[in-house]
C-alpha cells in the first residue's frame, strides 16, 4: 500500500548505509565530500522518517475507528477526532513536498526583489514584499541574508536576499513575477487611491559540480563602496562588488560580506545560478513558461494583485486562489498560494 512513497523517499537500508560511510576512519578525509554525503542523509532522513511515522498513525488510527465502531462512546469519539484532525495537520506538508520534484527544487534560493512603476509607492511597496518574505523565511526556519540593498525614498529600490534550506527554491519559484498593490496612499495628502508594482526574481544555487564557463572577457567587474543607511549589515569600504555579464546583460551584487574577496565569491555565485537559469531557459525554448520573469514592471502583467481598498483581497491570477486576509499574507502567510501554485505548475508541466 505504501510502496510508493518509501521508494520515492529512500529506505531504511539506504540510510543505513550512508550513516556506516560516515563512520569510516577516513570519512573526514574530503570534507566537502563529506559535507555532500551529510546533505544527501539528512534529506533522506527528513522525507523517510515522517512518513514512516504518519503511516504508524493511519494503522492507529484504523484500529480506533473499528473499536469506536463497536462502542458508541461519546470520548471516544472525540478522541478519533482530535487525531484525525492532528493527521491532517502533518499530512499537508509532506503532501506539498511531493510536489517538489524540480531538480533544483531542494536547493538555496536567490530571491530578487525591484521596485517597478509607481515611485514612492512603488519602492514602499518592494519593503513591504520583502518583509513578507522575510517573515514567511522566520515561520518556517530559513536563513535569510540580505546580499544587496540598494535604499530610496520611501522604501526601497533593489533587494537580492539568499534564502538557505531544505526547498528553497521549489517553494519560493513560483513567487517570481510582478505583484500590484492598489491601496489609498500614505503619501498622498488627498487620500487617492494608487497602483504600485514591484517584480521578484528567483533562481537556485546551482551546486559547484555544474560546469558554468565565465571567461575574464565575458565580465566586467565593478567594486565600490557599500550604500544605505549603515548598521551591522552594510560594510563602509571599499568591498562591494558589481559583475555585469556582456552577453546575457545579467548583473549581479553584493556588499554584505565583510571583505571584497567574500562579496566577490558570493556575486559569483549569484551570477553561476542566473546564468544557468537563463541558458536553460534558452536550451528549452520556454518562452511562454518563463514570461513571468521578464515581463515589464507595469500593469497588465502581473501575476498577483494585493488590494488593500476599496476593499480586501489577495488574488492569484494564476491559479485564482485568494483571500481577504491581506494583513496574514503581508505577515508572511503565504503558504496557500504556495501550494495552489505547485499543484497548478504540476498541472500545467511548468
Amino acid at each position: 500500500m505504501y510502496g510508493g512513497v518509501f521508494e520515492q523517499a529512500g529506505t531504511e537500508n539506504e540510510i543505513k548505509k550512508i550513516e556506516e560511510e560516515t563512520a569510516a576512519p577516513d570519512f573526514w578525509n574530503n570534507p566537502e565530500n563529506a559535507e555532500k554525503t551529510f546533505q544527501r542523509l539528512n534529506s533522506l532522513k527528513d522525507s523517510y522518517y515522517p512518513w514512516k511515522e504518519i503511516i504508524g498513525e493511519i494503522d492507529d488510527l484504523g484500529e480506533l475507528i473499528e473499536l469506536y465502531k463497536s462502542e458508541e462512546d461519546e470520548d471516544l469519539r472525540m478522541e478519533l477526532q482530535n487525531q484525525i484532525t492532528a493527521l491532517e495537520e502533518k499530512f499537508r506538508p509532506l503532501k506539498v513536498k511531493t510536489l517538489l520534484d524540480g531538480k533544483f527544487d531542494k536547493n538555496n534560493l536567490y530571491l530578487s526583489i525591484h521596485a517597478g512603476a509607481g515611485g514612492t509607492e512603488a519602492s514602499d511597496w518592494a519593503s513591504m514584499l520583502m518583509r513578507m518574505y522575510t517573515r514567511w523565511t522566520e515561520r518556517h526556519g530559513f536563513k535569510c541574508e540580505i546580499l544587496d540593498l540598494e535604499e530610496n525614498e520611501g522604501g526601497i529600490k533593489s533587494v537580492t536576499m539568499k534564502v538557505s534550506g531544505d526547498y528553497a527554491f521549489g517553494y519560493l519559484k513560483g513567487e517570481a513575477g510582478v505583484h500590484r498593490l492598489v491601496r489609498i496612499s500614505p503619501y498622498d495628502a488627498a487620500k487617492r487611491r494608487h497602483t504600485s508594482f514591484a517584480s521578484v526574481y528567483a533562481s537556485a544555487e546551482v551546486d559547484d559540480d555544474i560546469e558554468i564557463e565565465i571567461k575574464p572577457e565575458d565580465y566586467r567587474l565593478d567594486t565600490y563602496r557599500a550604500g544605505g543607511a549603515g548598521g551591522q549589515h552594510v560594510n563602509k569600504t571599499d568591498s562591494a562588488v558589481r559583475i555585469t555579464h556582456y552577453a546575457t546583460g545579467i548583473v549581479v551584487q553584493c556588499q554584505n560580506e565583510r571583505s571584497q574577496y567574500m562579496n566577490k565569491d558570493v556575486a559569483f555565485k549569484m551570477l553561476r545560478a542566473k546564468l544557468y537559469e537563463y541558458y536553460q531557459k534558452e536550451k528549452e525554448k520556454e518562452k511562454e513558461a518563463n514570461a513571468i520573469a521578464k515581463q515589464d514592471i507595469a500593469w497588465g502583467s502581473q501575476i498577483r494583485s494585493y488590494v488593500f481598498q476599496p476593499y480586501t483581497l489577495v488574488k492569484d491570477n494564476r491559479t485564482n486562489y485568494s483571500t481577504g486576509n491581506i494583513q496574514a499574507v503581508m505577515d508572511g502567510e503565504i503558504d496557500d498560494f504556495i501550494e495552489s501554485y505547485l499543484h497548478y505548475a504540476k498541472e500545467n508541466n511548468l
